[in-house]
């Protein structure tokens, strides 16, 4: 398919995961891609190279998010490899130390702030002058800012909150320019960031999938896919909304 030729996108946090699929799906559809990482250089270089691999094109850029610059070094970086913007997906985040309320730490939630609410709002601000009009920002959220099913993942949940707020804040404002955003809020997925507990035990691995009403954990491109559609013509008329993808956890 090449739904998306001509077009150019950015995904943050694209070395592994989520991020990873992400971009592979937006270059299989014709996009060439920014792959956004923060420390996994080896990891970036294996998205661009899959992607290039699969005859797609993408670029990998650097920049650590979490640091008051992190933003104007991306976009440096950025600008000196593409023209402008048409697709933002801001999936780069961090789970931080599994802490109850009566643990929280101050050093974990500003580190928690900083990567899954500072930096999207910052990033997007910067990038709204290079974002073209009938663009598309899709922002990855949680399926735990409406069920807490891992009371341990309050400081995440509570950092990721917010996002689902300023997504249809931002879809408000950009509408006039026929820009969409959208969130998509994963439940429990294989990933690196979820190997601790996903993948240490098959009783572990099955709780989680318990959550599921499809009764089952999800992978990278089951998120991939739908970031797919929102993306794409296809989802000109949807925005500013939160989508479930994990299988149906709150049904």
């Amino acid at each position: 398919m090449s739904t998306l030729s001509g077009k150019t996108a950015l995904v943050t946090g694209a070395s592994r995961g989520i991020g990873r699929a992400v971009a592979e799906r937006l270059a299989r559809d014709g996009a060439r891609v920014a792959v956004h990482y923060g420390q996994s250089e080896g990891g970036a270089k294996e998205t661009v190279a899959a992607i290039e691999a699969a005859g797609g094109s993408a670029f990998p850029l650097r920049a650590d998010l979490s640091t008051g610059d992190g933003t104007a070094r991306l976009w440096a970086e950025f600008d000196r490899s593409a023209g402008g913007l048409d697709i933002l997906v801001n999936n780069a985040g961090v789970v931080g130390t599994r802490q109850g309320a009566g643990a929280v730490t101050e050093e974990n939630i500003d580190h928690l702030l900083a990567v899954n609410l500072k930096a999207p709002l910052l990033l997007t601000a910067a990038g709204l002058d290079r974002l073209r009009d009938g663009g598309r920002i899709v922002n990855v959220s949680t399926v735990l800012t409406r069920r807490p099913m891992v009371t341990e993942l309050l400081p995440y949940a509570v950092s990721k909150a917010p996002l689902d707020v300023y997504t249809t804040f931002l879809a408000r404002e950009l509408a006039p320019r026929g820009i969409t955003v959208n969130a998509v809020a994963p439940g429990a997925t294989d990933t690196d960031m979820n190997a601790d507990w996903l993948r240490a035990s098959d009783e572990g691995r099955a709780a989680a999938a318990a959550f599921a009403a499809l009764g089952r954990v999800g992978e990278p491109a089951d998120i991939a896919d739908v970031v797919g559609f929102l993306v794409s013509e296809d989802a000109r008329w949807v925005t500013g909304q939160w989508l479930e993808t994990g299988g149906g956890v709150l049904l």
